[in-house]
């Protein structure tokens, strides 16, 4: 990977960066024939046109290109929401362009000072009354304490130091196809949510530090993160291949717990009187007898 490459991927202070790279990323991932437009025999550009978007957005052209490029403008809401609609956007994605866009007209803060990501007693009394696995997972996806059902199925990852325990790193590791079938779509569903964190937290050294890792050492993140994709995900499902029970498939939901903002609880959870309920059973009795 070059150093233009890298510096591409990182994690900048400026909004306005942000903001053109997104726009830009969604404007060429659209098809003429998405908004109702003739795609022409000669097109040598991918996805849209800039004027093609800005017409239907009704903003004039240089604004618009401006706007990717970058340069110090303030879009209106209702600037906002025409182009939102225009690129056919989720409601996540206008959230996030909205959230852009404000970080961007605030004036340049000075660097503050961020204290590292803490579980309160309590939550860690919690986690160890709860009979199903749970994580206790940071802003940045770093998983700051689990339940200990959820310490057995994660094995020798909760052996790792500190700063290596985080659900992206674990799941970008080599050896994870063999254990999670649907690892593929998780990466891409948490770097999407990842990317709506991170914009959420602008200059956090966590978020910089964590994303240039990730990028130097995994091909497949960096094209996830170059795609600018935001998700706000609060439930899903994962299945493993546990090396004690086979294979589980269960549920997940994400609490957010006090503090503002303050780290999720992740809960997983398999349907009542099926096999998988049955496994996750069995692994808990083999814990309890080791």
């Amino acid at each position: 990977m070059t150093d233009d490459s890298l510096d591409a991927l990182a994690v900048t202070d400026d909004p306005r960066r942000e903001l053109a790279e997104f726009l830009r990323t969604r404007r060429t991932r659209l098809r003429p024939q998405d908004v109702g437009l003739e795609p022409g025999p000669r097109r040598r550009v991918a996805g849209l046109r800039r004027e093609e978007l800005a017409l239907l957005a009704g903003v004039s052209s240089d604004y618009y290109q401006r706007m990717e490029q970058g340069r110090d403008v303030h879009p209106s809401e209702q600037v906002l929401d025409a182009l939102a609609r225009a690129l056919n956007f989720t409601a996540e994605e206008s959230r996030h362009l909205h959230g852009l866009a404000a970080a961007a007209r605030t004036p340049a803060r000075r660097p503050r000072e961020h204290a590292p990501e803490e579980v309160p007693p309590t939550t860690l009394r919690l986690l160890h009354t709860m009979p199903a696995p749970a994580l206790v997972v940071g802003r940045f996806l770093d998983v700051l304490a689990w339940s200990p059902l959820a310490g057995a199925l994660l094995g020798e990852f909760t052996e790792r130091p500190r700063a290596e325990r985080n659900l992206l790193a674990l799941l970008l590791h080599p050896e994870a196809d063999q254990t999670c079938p649907e690892r593929a779509a998780t990466v891409a569903e948490l770097t999407a949510m990842l990317r709506a964190q991170v914009a959420a937290h602008p200059g956090h050294p966590r978020a910089a530090e964590l994303v240039g890792e990730l990028a130097v050492h995994s091909g497949e993140f960096a094209t996830l993160w170059a795609r600018h994709d935001v998700e706000e995900t609060t439930r899903g499902r994962m299945c493993v291949n546990h090396p004690l029970v086979g294979e589980l498939n269960l549920d997940w939901d994400a609490y957010p717990l006090p503090g503002d903002p303050g780290p999720m609880l992740i809960v997983y959870t398999a349907e009542d009187g099926g096999p998988d309920a049955e496994r996750l059973q069995l692994l808990a009795g083999l814990l309890g007898t080791r």
